[in-house]
């Protein structure tokens, strides 16, 4: 490490200085064999075997590049919330009409609150059990939907939940095991991941919301208040951040605003430790709504290099916006990370494995010398 008058802005505890959001490129091997198991040419427990490798190496590949937090990239998934959500209690998969980007479309896939919301034997449990043997002395990093996910985009059975005010009071329990169970499994590092948030920074969102018959400050409040309750007893040593964004497949966008529409709420009545907020183009706005982060042990950690193409930005870009940010928020409450993961669903973005770990690099190299730290 450096000296020890800088020694000081190293990050112990995560979210690090140099951090990801945590989806990573599915290599051409796990592509393969999922199709074949699609298919019925390839065992289940193959695939598993082969997933299983591809993890530790790209978790040895996180580490060589410097991050201190590691995920298995979300190997396993096809989608970032879909995987999770169909596998609570009471929820199906369905066919959809998948979800619109700008300039494409994804698959017809969907999910339907059938029966009551909870939490049992969730399969993602297992996979973070793998992550968590093959991550060594790094923090095992976890990422899930958060509960408004489920709302946002599912469907509910108004039989089973003639009142919503019982559907979210059930999701934000069915959280709460869910908390505890990755704990249980030996998880201390657990993201929320969040598009709902910002559409709601979105004016042509929020008219869609609209349209549905959704009211939404109605939203923004219903949607605060279950993260509340979900993160209530969650256990004191397990850190929990938010990750949000405005739409990420296939190098594609969905929303564009500023967060100034839900700052107040995200910054001052959700209690989770740190937000990893997209911050890579014009789309996302400003700094000054960060002015709402008054609480000294919440950590922000900056999403300013892209995933969404291979170009690497300038160095001193970088730091100039890291600076403009503490107009608003200290420097020592202030981390770095890519706007989102490199692969939010199978398709992956558009860019190259090897620009993939060159973007990572650059993220803590850039940590290294923003906050003055690096290693002996």
């Amino acid at each position: 490490m450096a000296d020890d008058g800088k020694r000081s802005l190293y990050r112990t505890t995560p979210p690090f200085r140099a951090d990801q959001v945590g989806s990573l490129l599915r290599p051409d091997r796990v592509k393969a064999a999922r199709l074949e198991a699609a298919e019925g040419r390839l065992a289940l427990d193959t695939l598993r075997t082969i997933e299983n490798e591809e993890i530790s190496r790209l978790v040895r590949a996180q580490k060589e590049v410097g991050l201190e937090a590691v995920t298995d990239g979300e190997l396993r998934r096809a989608y970032w919330h879909f995987d999770f959500l169909e596998n609570l209690v009471g929820v199906e998969s369905t066919e959809g009409e998948g979800i619109r980007f700008q300039g494409a479309h994804t698959g017809g896939k969907g999910i339907k609150v059938a029966g009551k919301v909870d939490f049992g034997a969730h399969p993602f449990l297992d996979d973070f059990r793998y992550l968590h043997s093959v991550a060594g002395e790094h923090p095992a990093k976890m990422t899930i939907p958060s509960p408004s996910m489920l709302h946002f985009r599912g469907q509910i059975d108004r039989t089973v939940y003639p009142d919503l005010d019982l559907y979210f009071a059930d999701v934000a329990r069915a959280y709460q095991k869910a908390i505890h169970a990755f704990y249980e499994a030996g998880c201390r590092y657990l993201q929320l991941d969040d598009t709902a948030w910002a559409y709601l920074c979105s004016d042509e969102q929020r008219s869609e919301m609209t349209a549905r018959g959704w009211n939404p400050q109605d939203l923004e409040s219903l949607y605060a208040e279950t993260l509340r309750i979900a993160l209530a007893d969650r256990p004191s040593d397990m850190r929990i951040t938010m990750h949000i964004c405005r739409g990420n497949f296939r190098s594609t966008w969905i929303a564009s605003g500023g967060y100034e529409p839900v700052a107040e709420t995200l910054f001052q009545k959700i209690p989770v430790d740190g937000y990893f907020l997209e911050y890579d183009s014009e789309r996302a706005g400003g700094f000054e709504p960060l002015r709402f982060v008054t609480r000294p042990d919440l950590e922000i950690v900056l999403g300013l290099v892209t995933t969404k193409t291979g170009e690497m930005e300038e160095p001193e870009a970088i730091s100039r916006r890291v600076e403009e940010a503490t107009r608003f928020v200290p420097l020592d409450q202030l981390c770095l990370s890519p706007q989102c993961g490199f692969a939010s669903t199978q398709e992956g973005n558009v860019l190259t494995e090897a620009e993939q770990w060159d973007k990572l690099r650059f993220v803590v190299e850039m940590a290294q010398a923003i906050w003055g730290y690096g290693k002996a």
